[in-house]
């Protein structure tokens, strides 16, 4: 999780393509991936919560809140993450932005 924050406000779109699962990695558009990168300033990440996610888990969740800036704007990203394990290595494979 801490490695996908800080990809996204470097702009390492390749990395964040390659940490997405496959079944979902097709439906993001890489250049408005990085259209968003650019403009994003990172704040802060806080972790809230994790479940499962351990070395004999095939899932984790993490609930994180990031402060980021865009467009000048200051805001907070919650959301409650889903990993899975494909080929050893872990993946987003989505999340829940909550409100």
């Amino acid at each position: 999780m801490r490695s996908r924050y800080t990809a996204y406000v470097e702009g390492a779109v390749d990395y964040l393509l390659e940490t997405t699962s496959a079944a979902t990695r097709g439906s993001i558009d890489r250049q408005q991936l990085a259209a968003y990168c650019r403009g994003l300033r990172g704040m802060s990440l806080r972790i809230v919560d994790t479940a499962a996610g351990g070395a004999a888990d095939d899932t984790g969740v993490v609930e994180f809140e990031a402060s980021l800036k865009s467009e000048g704007r200051r805001f907070v990203q919650r959301e409650r993450s889903r990993f899975v394990r494909e080929d050893g290595r872990w993946v987003y494979e989505g999340g829940d932005v909550q409100g």
